[in-house]
């Protein structure tokens, strides 16, 4: 981002300086690194990974003040010298008297780029799924799977795949070495980019490209191009000049983005209902704790009313209630006696009475 911006500067054009820097903040560093690691700054002892989190977090900001320096002068003045004022790295008393950064080329590591842009794709196609069956996001799933493409793509998505199975809230990824049989791919012409290069061919094209096998989709997948004979002239075919789609399986949904292809299983069992239902719960019992103004590292007493469709999922959750809202203690009575006592919704038919109380100890 240095880097890009400081050629953005030279040539003249902010404006498009400006997109870098917003897209980087908002898509990148607000939306993926800091919401991601929200655990590792709250929860826990100061350890090297804590302190690891916020240092790469304050060198974003610090940078990022300095290089939208000349197009928001102000609110950059203030968020480097806010941040200055704690550590004093510089002397520089303004953003404006020190230096542009220079990008730091041995730094820039681009296979762990390319592995999270393979995990925000990866989970934006799941939550895309997700959404298309309205199934939130705290409700667990069984099972992914993704096609492996090559050695490559296989070793890059084993080294994101807890965070992408943390991010769409799924059990477990299942690698794909042969989808004959599992996913069924479908193919057909991009008359956008054919009809121009053959136009008079393109009926014979189309009839080609239908009779494609599973095998030759794969070709094109994998190689970026297929040839074949039409009327004895050579076509050859781009990954531009066509669409592959994946079909869906009874219980899955599949989505194809690119040459990435995820199958989803939306099946839901008892179990992952009932830890559904936990999510839920700790979701509206976080909203009570911010709407008391407790500090995320306030212990509570926590009691629930008891509901007959919750009842499981509490007894069997128990103790990763407890955890994530750190309740010293879960009490799950016939009546909530406390006056401050909230109603919360569960879902859309389950209601109950829970309250938050700041632990003594």
């Amino acid at each position: 981002l240095i880097k890009k911006t400081d050629e953005c500067y030279n040539d003249f054009e902010p404006t498009r300086a400006g997109r870098l820097i917003q897209e980087f903040v908002d898509e990148h560093l607000s939306n993926w690194y800091v919401r991601l690691c929200r655990r590792r700054f709250w929860k826990g002892d100061y350890t090297e990974d804590k302190i690891s989190a916020y240092q790469t977090l304050y060198r974003c900001l610090e940078a990022i003040s300095q290089i939208s320096a000349p197009i928001a002068p102000f609110f950059c003045d203030r968020l480097f010298t806010d941040l200055n004022k704690v550590s004093q790295r510089h002397n520089a008393v303004s953003v404006h008297l020190t230096d542009y950064p220079k990008a730091d080329e041995a730094s820039i590591d681009r296979d762990l780029e390319e592995r999270m842009q393979l995990a925000q794709k990866i989970s934006s196609l799941v939550l895309g799924l997700r959404k298309k069956v309205n199934i939130r996001v705290r409700q667990p799933l069984q099972k992914i799977m993704v096609p492996v493409l090559d050695e490559k793509f296989r070793a890059q998505l084993q080294g994101v795949e807890q965070l992408i199975l943390s991010e769409v809230n799924v059990k477990e990824l299942e690698y794909l070495t042969e989808t004959t049989g599992v996913l069924v791919k479908k193919i057909k012409p991009n008359f956008k980019t054919l009809g121009p290069k053959y136009g008079k061919l393109m009926k014979q094209i189309s009839a080609a490209i239908a009779d494609f096998s599973q095998e030759e989709i794969a070709i094109i997948e994998e190689q970026g191009s297929y040839t074949i004979e039409v009327d004895n002239q050579q076509i050859i075919l781009g990954n531009e000049d066509v669409e592959i789609l994946s079909e869906d399986i009874p219980g899955w949904l599949v989505a194809t983005e690119s040459k990435i292809t995820v199958a989803l299983d939306i099946t839901i069992s008892e179990v992952l209902k009932q830890e559904g239902i936990a999510r839920e719960l700790i979701n509206r019992i976080q909203n009570l704790r911010k709407e008391k103004g407790f500090e995320v590292t306030d212990k509570i007493e926590l009691y629930v009313q008891k509901h007959s469709q919750i009842t499981d999922a509490i007894i069997n959750n128990n103790e990763y209630i407890c955890s994530e809202t750190l309740a010293v203690k879960l009490n799950y009575a016939d009546v909530v006696e406390d006056v401050s006592k909230a109603e919360v919704d569960i879902s859309e038919d389950i209601k109950t009475f829970v309250s938050v109380q700041k632990a003594s100890n």
